[in-house]
């Protein structure tokens, strides 16, 4: 059962949102279970009041585990990811971010990356994806490391309300 909410969401300004998250280690694998329960109620809730969220990182409800939860075509827990490829192409997209969830910010991304990482299991897997999944997935391990889009700004016109 979760027990954080929307009211635990950590806002721009946290000081814990600009920390590196330290690693999940196999002896706190009995803890993920809850922490995933924990950030896919907030996405649930961001996504009810703010209509958009795709992915969750665990710092920003102030678990400072390196823990990114998707939940795309299907939900998808991603433990300690290290991105070992990004494409030389970057593209431009307004990003994001539940932290700020009125403020949208224009970044550079690239195009694809490929992650390493340990599911809620322990076992190895290496996803590649592209576009908007490499977006999100580049998003949420900037989180891991204390880094915001606000950070990865273009330019410092690169800020607008969300219509």
């Amino acid at each position: 059962m979760p027990t954080k909410t929307l009211a635990d969401l950590l806002l721009l300004g946290d000081p814990r949102l600009y920390e590196v998250c330290a690693p999940v280690t196999a002896a706190e694998l009995p803890l993920v279970a809850s922490w995933v329960a924990d950030l896919d109620n907030v996405m649930t809730e961001v996504r009810a009041k703010y209509h958009f969220g795709r992915g969750i990182a665990a710092p920003q409800l102030g678990v400072m585990k390196r823990l990114v939860y998707l939940n795309l075509d299907r939900p998808r827990v991603l433990l300690n990811p290290v991105l070992t490829e990004c494409s030389d192409a970057l593209f431009e997209v307004w990003d994001d971010c539940m932290c700020f969830p009125n403020l949208l910010v224009k970044v550079q991304r690239h195009v694809s990356v490929t992650v390493r990482y340990h599911d809620e299991h322990w076992q190895p897997q290496t996803w590649t994806v592209q576009n908007a999944v490499a977006e999100l997935l580049q998003h949420e391990c900037d989180h891991l490391d204390g880094v915001l889009c606000t950070m990865r700004a273009v330019d410092a016109q690169s800020y607008r309300w969300r219509p």
